[in-house]
């Protein structure tokens, strides 16, 4: 099996459209064998998808990420557990152990509407990268 995990400092990177880097986990027997830090190439939201089809990812995990990005994943057959934040060593291990917590409802919905007072875009997955 293998994992990706959107991956900035060694934290889950919160945005999965502007990800710049996956930490990609090799597992074998229910235990992390290999690890990499793959470069997307600045590839956007659409690409994404087949960097990881092309890397042979089976499960993802990361912080926001949109409904277009979350369909094409799972047309793709790629298992998606969004909304997680903190270390990505550690979440691994977490879903590894059956103990990950993660938001199966989990949408970044931010390209959708104007963010209006008092909006932030932590209230619904995003993290603190920043609107866009």
């Amino acid at each position: 099996m293998r994992i990706a995990v959107t991956y900035e400092n060694g934290e889950i990177f919160q945005h999965f459209g502007h990800t710049e880097k996956f930490k990609l986990y090799d597992v074998e027997n229910n235990k992390v064998v290999a690890s990499q830090v793959a470069d997307t190439n600045g590839s956007g939201h659409g690409a994404l998808a087949g960097f990881l089809t092309a890397n042979k990812v089976d499960v993802l995990i990361c912080g926001g990420i949109g409904g277009g990005a979350q369909m094409v994943l799972a047309e793709a057959g790629i298992k998606l557990y969004g909304g997680v934040q903190g270390n990505a060593d550690e979440a691994v291990n977490a879903l590894l152990a059956d103990t990950l917590s993660f938001n199966p409802d989990v949408h970044c919905n931010h390209h959708d509407h104007e963010h209006g007072e008092g909006h932030t875009c932590g209230e619904h997955g995003c993290g603190n990268q920043g609107c866009h």
